[in-house]
């Protein structure tokens, strides 16, 4: 799920009599009415792909929130999960790129392959990302901290049961596994998604849904972008 932020103050109240007690049939159609009110809040201010909770506090007035509360509380309105169908690729600056031989490619095509399935990713994007990320090098580690083909963090190998960074498979399979996550996030937005691969989910968030003025992730979004249409080609 998307994580939002949104100040409290965009959460709804109604009066608390509307659920205390058992509602007369007008009640329930103002009720109706006020959920059909709050999910066209939650489109309006972008939270639409947030689930909506409903809780009660302790001066019994119920609030509607997409920011989950803690202690008792009902979800109301629940995200759908979305599958990355359709990638959105925008028209990107042509950048040099260093040309890897099908011979290099091909000796992770069995990998990238089936990583490409499980996260229903185009395997010429899973090359790409790992062309820009680690050069084909199984033994690739970052100053930051990220090893492998794909330059997994620690963190992100927690988050999807990655017990050894620096098996190959491994690797490919939990690099893809976030990489889809992340274009679920940006609504398949290629170029969100993998600037967000490269400065994290936060940080693209942080600018508004926009690529970080970092010097590396912009280097890095154009060049990735170059190899993909390089591969697709080829492919």
């Amino acid at each position: 799920m998307r994580p939002y932020r949104y100040h409290a103050t965009q959460s709804l109240t109604l009066d608390s009599r509307w659920t205390s007690r058992a509602m007369s049939d007008g009640e329930r159609w103002c009720y109706r009415i006020f959920l059909l009110i709050l999910l066209t809040f939650a489109m309006c201010a972008g939270i639409a792909k947030a689930d909506i909770y409903r809780y009660v506090n302790s001066n019994g007035v119920t609030t509607f929130t997409n920011i989950k509360p803690s202690g008792n509380f009902q979800v109301v309105i629940r995200e759908q999960p979305k599958v990355a169908s359709k990638i959105i690729v925008l028209d990107e600056p042509t950048t040099q790129v260093r040309g890897y031989t099908g011979q290099v490619r091909s000796r992770y095509a069995r990998q990238i392959l089936a990583a490409a399935k499980t996260s229903n990713l185009d395997p010429a994007l899973i090359h790409a990302v790992i062309s820009v990320e680690s050069g084909y090098n199984p033994r690739a580690r970052s100053r930051a901290g990220a090893v492998g083909l794909m330059q997994l963090m620690p963190e992100t190998a927690a988050r999807y049961n990655v017990a050894n960074r620096w098996d190959p498979e491994q690797n490919i399979q939990g690099g893809s596994r976030y990489l889809r996550d992340l274009l679920q996030i940006f609504d398949n937005d290629l170029r969100l998604a993998l600037a967000a691969y490269n400065a994290g989910e936060e940080a693209v968030m942080r600018y508004g849904n926009r690529i970080p003025p970092y010097r590396e992730t912009i280097a890095y979004v154009p060049k990735v972008m170059t190899y993909y249409r390089k591969y697709r080609i080829n492919s």
